[in-house]
């Protein structure tokens, strides 16, 4: 029996859905309704850009809204834009005169990001940075009350590194896809440097005596850390 649901479970993380689809449904169904420009955003990332699951969704979307709606952040920073969905949704939440600073080294879909900021009435708050996250970090000269790691998944530890002398005592990091579709429960191999990565990462934070942290198995992991001390 016990063995019968883990393969069950191990399956189901391959698929990177954590839940049973009927209560997802009913969790959706309960939650806050999607924007309708993120709708928008979704249909079209869907239609016509490539690994469409790097999309936050409805759900996890509507929790990063709140997050960012309890925190009142006045500056945000996110490492990985993407289509431009989860920057919105910390936008959401943003303190009166925040600005958040998102990140991607994409161009081909930068006018697309730029036309769904311009549609969603947070472009005015929103400074999108087209380059190397870790070139463009150091010169925002920003103190951070929030930010959304969700680039490379290589260089979480770095981007961790670099952005923790920036963000202010009490402030918040939050990591995406660390349990990166349950392979990290799996026998890793050697040369798969992604999920050896995302190991290392949990583990780094789990053991820094400078932040505390909890790891939500929303939808492909988030791990979110409080800094309690420089």
């Amino acid at each position: 029996m016990v063995l019968g649901f883990n393969s069950l479970l191990l399956s189901s993380f391959k698929a990177m859905d954590f839940l049973p689809k009927e209560i997802e449904d009913y969790a959706l169904a309960n939650s806050a309704e999607e924007p309708s420009i993120l709708t928008k955003l979704s249909r079209e990332t869907n239609a016509n850009v490539l690994m469409p699951r790097m999309l936050s969704g409805h759900l996890q979307g509507r929790i990063l809204s709140m997050i960012s709606h309890m925190i009142k952040p006045s500056r945000v920073l996110e490492l990985g834009t993407y289509t431009g969905y989860s920057a919105i949704c910390l936008a959401e939440g943003l303190a009166e005169g925040g600005i958040l600073h998102t990140i991607d080294i994409n161009e081909e879909i930068g006018s697309m990001v730029k036309r769904y900021f311009e549609e969603s009435g947070y472009n005015d708050r929103i400074r999108f940075h087209l380059g190397d996250a870790a070139t463009i970090i150091p010169g925002l000269n920003e103190k951070l009350d929030l930010v959304f790691i969700d680039a490379d998944k290589e260089n979480y530890c770095r981007y961790f590194d670099l952005v923790f002398p920036f963000v202010r005592e009490g402030g918040w990091i939050i990591a995406d896809n660390v349990l990166w579709s349950g392979k990290v429960l799996e026998n890793i191999k050697r040369q798969d440097k992604e999920t050896l990565a995302l190991k290392e990462y949990s583990s780094k934070i789990r053991s820094d005596k400078r932040v505390e942290c909890v790891l939500l198995p929303v939808r492909d992991g988030l791990m979110i850390c409080r800094k309690l001390k420089g």
